[in-house]
């Protein structure tokens, strides 16, 4: 129930910051605490609220995620189109009409943008373009799910 709860606050300010909130695994929460503290205990202040780079280099191998067809775009230029998203993703199978741009409420792109391919195996290859540019931005690549799509889209349409 917390969970859920929880979930709810996706995309909500916390203060004056922007929160995004992700399900994730128990041993995937224990290891980001983990690399916040380091073996005796005691907070690493040498980062400055910054995480250690090994919590970085842990949770950026995303070949160990598990994929959908889905890929979640961000990063994406405000002014970004449909044809844009399919020219980058060229190199692969996508479908063209599963393809959605977030938008706020008032219709302004988030810049994150949701894309389906023709299978995982082909999302999962898509991933070599993780970090790569359409215009001056890079577009960071995350695996995504069906369910994490539609409730992007039911909040554009609102």
């Amino acid at each position: 129930m917390q969970v859920e709860f929880a979930l709810q606050r996706d995309r909500q300010n916390m203060g004056r910051r922007y929160v995004e909130v992700f399900r994730c695994k128990r041993q995937d929460y224990y290891n980001a605490v983990a690399a916040e503290v380091n073996y005796e205990g005691i907070y690493d202040n040498d980062y400055h609220g910054s995480p250690p780079p090994s919590r970085a280099k842990r949770f950026s191998d995303k070949d160990q995620m598990e994929y959908t067809e889905i890929l979640k775009m961000r990063g994406l230029p405000f002014s970004a189109k449909k044809a844009e998203i399919v020219e980058f993703f060229k190199d692969f199978k996508l479908i063209d009409e599963r393809i959605h741009i977030a938008c706020r409420p008032d219709g302004k792109a988030t810049g994150e943008a949701y894309v389906e391919f023709i299978s995982a195996e082909e999302a999962k290859r898509a991933m070599s373009k993780d970090k790569m540019t359409i215009g001056s931005r890079y577009v960071e690549l995350f695996p995504s799910t069906q369910d994490e799509a539609r409730r992007a889209e039911s909040r554009s349409r609102q």
